[in-house]
């Protein structure tokens, strides 16, 4: 049992840890078991927050630091990654323009906006990049990733054919009245977007950018409508000047219609988060000859089938032939779960013993400990 190959691929456990942090959890546990085991480490992410963390951490990429504006304006120190050997640029659109950046008191979706995301992008072009990943999770703003294309050249006129200089938000998308590419960056037309997602949503209606995730981002139920309103305004104008029509584009409506702003000025593509994160990390060549694969995040419930993580991960180990076990913070419907996903097994560091708020603060510790059982459990298979 001393020469078994484990290869660690979890998601982060939201709120907790980062995925490379689960990983570390995870080797500790292993280590303390079978003392000659080979450990292989892949931290991962679905195009959700930790998404650039999880990229950079498994390709030894690069961290660059780039001075941006949060959702609300204010000036702050973020970071977007580079992949040399490939020259691709990995931006996180959370990092610029995330719902965490800001207090709760200053969260509200018609006041904020995606520039610092544009910066990030900007700054990219300009050292050279043409290749990018965009991840496009964890975004406090709903406005169709306008504030993104001003930063990169596309204009913003008012009513009286005024540009909006202030940076685009739910609420100026509203009040905007015409649209002009004159001035889009010219790196542009020489680069290639690719968006990692794990939604589906379109852009309007009522699995749309407002409907489904303003409340989660500081709306009110009376501003949803507004909300609604200004998006449709907006992407009504965009049709109608660019000739662009994304509003029903699977992952339009995602990030509060960044996906839309990208698909519409840069001409990006959408793709599953978790595929582009497989393939750029090369996972099928470091599972080969593996014994176990072990997975993990926050939560394990029946939509984790959906284009999550660990959704990725079993259609791959499954063509392979390798047992893949999940270590969960909690766990839904563990019967339907184990027979609908090709799990061979399951662990959840809470129990009736240790509540969510304990295991979050405790998740390194506990998920060690449940790493050590995976291992006692394989070792009397």
């Amino acid at each position: 049992m001393n020469s078994l190959k484990f290869v660690l691929a979890p998601d982060s456990f939201k709120g907790s840890l980062t995925s490379p942090q689960v990983c570390s959890a995870m080797e500790i546990g292993i280590n303390n078991y079978f003392h000659d085991a080979k450990v292989i480490s892949i931290p991962l992410a679905d195009g959700g927050e930790g998404t650039l963390n999880a990229i950079i951490s498994s390709v030894n990429g690069k961290i660059i630091s780039c001075k941006v504006r949060n959702p609300v304006g204010k000036n702050v120190e973020s970071q977007y990654g580079i992949i040399e050997d490939e020259k691709i640029a990995v931006i996180e659109m959370a990092t610029a323009s995330g719902l965490y950046l800001i207090p709760k008191e200053l969260q509200n979706p018609l006041n904020t906006t995606t520039y610092g995301t544009g910066q990030l992008i900007r700054d990219a072009l300009e050292n050279g990049y043409r290749k990018f990943i965009i991840s496009i999770g964890g975004s406090a703003t709903t406005d169709g990733g306008a504030g993104m294309a001003q930063v990169l050249g596309v204009d913003f006129y008012d009513e009286f054919g005024k540009v909006i200089s202030e940076p685009m938000t739910n609420e100026l998308i509203g009040k905007c009245y015409d649209i002009s590419i004159g001035n889009l960056h010219q790196a542009i037309k020489d680069s290639d977007f690719t968006i990692a997602s794990d939604v589906n949503n379109p852009l309007f209606g009522k699995n749309g950018a407002v409907y489904v995730y303003a409340s989660q981002k500081g709306a009110s139920q009376d501003e949803l409508p507004i909300l609604e309103n200004n998006m449709q305004h907006f992407y009504k104008l965009v049709k109608n000047k660019l000739d662009v029509n994304v509003k029903n584009i699977p992952g339009s409506g995602a990030s509060g219609g960044l996906g839309a702003g990208l698909m519409a000025f840069l001409g990006a593509k959408v793709q599953s988060g978790i595929e582009i994160v497989l393939d750029i990390v090369k996972f099928k060549e470091k599972i080969k000859d593996a014994d176990y694969i072990i997975t993990g995040e926050g939560k394990l419930d029946i939509q984790t089938i959906n284009g999550k993580t660990i959704s990725g991960i079993l259609q791959i180990a499954k063509k392979n032939n390798i047992p893949v076990i999940a270590i969960a913070g909690i766990i839904e419907d563990e019967k339907e779960i184990l027979s609908k996903m090709s799990l061979e097994k399951v662990f959840s560091i809470c129990n009736s013993e240790i509540s969510i708020e304990y295991a979050m603060k405790n998740a390194s510790t506990l998920i060690t400990k449940r790493m050590e059982e995976v291992c006692e459990y394989i070792n009397k298979r």
